[in-house]
């Protein structure tokens, strides 16, 4: 008899590429990991695993059965989103990841409402960057993922995730209200020092082509992901910053915005495996999250400016 948790660890091999990887999304040690494959290999009466140095592949057999497990572990949600579809409150834990400027300003008011509407729902939240955030739901380790989406960095799309928009957020140059660096348009802020996020993230991706549209290569002095050193950084007048406006509904900062009207905004969306997208609680959150941001965007704390 094959045993399900066994197979789910070579599923999650499959997913991860290393022993490793999987020993540590379970705590476990590696060579813990290591023997249980080996043992679902004595159960299975086949290699599943070929290694070749430090690295182990899949076998053939070993895909199959990692393909097997899946679906397995597919068919246990679907009925688990069944039955949770006959109860008449909304019970459980929901395990949500987030990026930061979401879990500055929408999460908030939406943990708030569902507090209020369905107290025994309960909320783990943890903050993740949109592409791991998304990987680690297909992993099921999380039920619920927010990521963003730039136009013109396109990512692929992770098979057995469904896709909801929770709506677009526009771009804004962002400079200091006043001193050398308050530019009004983009094409002005060519020769002024930017700060931005490190390269090779979608939003670092994103500045760089709305400012080589604008027909310059922006000079990036100040690297980081904390958007709240961003507005503090241009607030003293060192930097200037493309930013988008979802941040200014819960940060207060002494800055100037500018419309960047010919750019298209970043789209905010939620996603979940498909097998678990009917669920009671999946459904409650994001009508939770979908009420919160459009509150958020109708009520910014910082009107934009129309330049």
């Amino acid at each position: 008899m094959l045993d399900l948790r066994r197979m789910r660890f070579l599923y999650e091999f499959q997913q991860r590429g290393t022993l490793a990887a999987v020993a540590r999304a379970f705590s476990y040690s590696p060579s813990f990991i290591s023997q249980q494959i080996a043992t679902l290999e004595r159960e299975a009466g086949t290699p599943l695993l070929r290694r070749t140095g430090r690295r182990a592949q899949l076998t053939p057999q070993g895909e199959l059965l990692a393909n097997r497990a899946r679906q397995i572990l597919d068919q246990m949600e679907r009925a688990s989103a069944e039955l949770a579809g006959y109860a008449d409150i909304v019970i459980g834990t929901c395990r949500l990841a987030v990026f930061q400027s979401v879990s500055h300003t929408v999460l908030p008011h939406a943990l708030a409402l569902l507090a209020r509407q369905h107290p025994q729902l309960r909320i783990e939240l943890v903050e993740r960057e949109p592409e791991q955030g998304l990987f680690e739901t297909v992993a099921r380790e999380f039920d619920l993922v927010i990521a963003e989406q730039y136009p013109g960095v396109s990512r692929p799309r992770r098979a057995g995730l469904d896709h909801v928009t929770l709506g677009e957020d526009a771009p804004f140059l962002v400079t200091p209200c006043s001193g050398p660096h308050s530019v009004r348009t983009l094409a002005a802020a060519a020769d002024r020092p930017w700060i931005a996020e490190p390269r090779g993230t979608a939003s670092r991706i994103w500045l760089t082509q709305l400012c080589r549209q604008a027909g310059f290569e922006p000079d990036v002095r100040f690297e980081t992901n904390d958007l709240v050193t961003h507005l503090r950084m241009i607030e003293a007048g060192q930097a200037v910053s493309i930013l988008p406006q979802l941040i200014f509904t819960s940060m207060r900062a002494d800055v100037a915005l500018h419309r960047l009207p010919l750019a298209a905004g970043r789209e905010i969306f939620s996603a979940a495996r498909e097998t678990t997208a009917d669920m009671p609680m999946i459904v409650v959150v994001r009508t939770a999250l979908a009420e919160a941001f459009s509150a958020a965007m109708a009520h910014p704390r910082r009107e934009p400016l129309a330049h």
